[in-house]
């Protein structure tokens, strides 16, 4: 009886594999297109995000918390490191932008007849694909441990 093995940790080295391919290229799609954000927000500050939370009785302390799901998670996840977790942080960071910032737009279309939320839709789904796939071969991080 033949067997074969998915994932071998020979010295030798290992052809490319499409699958690794693809989780970088989402990984890295995720990680740019949000950092465009997290820039925006590093250069113009984050006065507009601590008034919405002060208008829904939240802390605007709070607010710099986007630096996090904007900034660090998406440079973790670009390089491949903790990649699951900053994953996951970027996940939820959407999802408190739906809850403060687009929750009358849930249903909505936009103009052209698409979501009016396909971008915080992209960014959410893609976030969990990535946290669920790992990071895959080509990261710093690599297919070593658990939350990469």
């Amino acid at each position: 009886m033949q067997t074969t093995t998915l994932h071998t940790t020979s010295a030798t080295p290992v052809a490319a594999s499409g699958d690794d391919i693809g989780k970088l290229l989402l990984r890295a799609s995720l990680a740019v297109f949000l950092l465009f954000h997290g820039f925006s927000k590093l250069a113009g500050g984050i006065g507009f995000i601590t008034g919405m939370l002060a208008k829904a009785g939240l802390p605007g302390a709070l607010g710099y918390l986007v630096y996090i799901g904007e900034v660090v998670a998406p440079l973790l996840i670009l390089f491949g490191v903790w990649t699951r977790a900053a994953s996951l942080v970027v996940a939820i960071n959407m999802v408190v932008a739906l809850l403060l910032v687009h929750t009358g737009q849930f249903f909505s279309l936009s103009q052209t007849g698409g979501w009016a939320l396909e971008l915080q839709g992209f960014y959410f789904f893609s976030a969990l694909a990535v946290a669920v796939m790992g990071a895959g071969r080509y990261s710093v991080g690599g297919t070593a441990g658990k939350w990469n």
